[in-house]
């Protein structure tokens, strides 16, 4: 079985794109944890509700693992809460950094700011200089993982296919 990793920015299209993906693979999608986590316990999280959601998003994961068939489509990572810890508190737990170096992902594929923002009651970056100061966090995390990956831009059926076409590459190359 291949992990695929969604990751970027919030509003570029992750969640859409990992259900597409699945429907495309006849597969299951391993949804955000912290979207649940936050809608149940309110919008204001602290540092350690952070290592409380990464858990709760291995959790996900492994119990996602079950279900799926040739893919595994993962909505986030152990990177994006040591991003999130960093980018909001300056500091990230060494259990987050820990399950980051020993998470085994075969492709990134990194959602670009070309979408509009979206709004919703959990996100928290509006202006599109934020949004792409993050990018450059999760670009230069693709880059430095050593794991293959590909910049998914575009609307609609563009960015589905972009990433159809960087999976499928995966395919050949395995």
């Amino acid at each position: 079985m291949k992990k695929i990793v969604i990751i970027g920015p919030e509003s570029t299209g992750k969640s859409a794109l990992c259900a597409a993906l699945a429907a495309h693979y006849s597969t299951v999608w391993c949804k955000e944890y912290a979207r649940q986590y936050l809608l149940q316990n309110g919008n204001q999280y602290s540092y350690n509700d952070l290592l409380t959601i990464a858990n709760g998003q291995l959790q996900l994961e492994q119990a996602a693992i079950k279900n799926a068939n040739q893919f595994l489509i993962v909505d986030t990572d152990m990177y994006v809460m040591k991003v999130w810890c960093e980018f909001v508190f300056n500091n990230c737990h060494l259990q987050i950094l820990q399950a980051a170096a020993k998470q085994k992902v075969d492709l990134y594929l990194l959602c670009n700011t070309d979408l509009p923002w979206t709004k919703d009651e959990l996100r928290e970056y509006p202006d599109l200089q934020t949004r792409q100061n993050l990018f450059l966090h999760y670009k230069d995390i693709a880059i430095n993982s050593g794991v293959p990956w590909a910049l998914i831009s575009g609307v609609d059926n563009a960015r589905t296919n972009s990433a159809i076409v960087a999976i499928n590459q995966l395919i050949i190359q395995a």
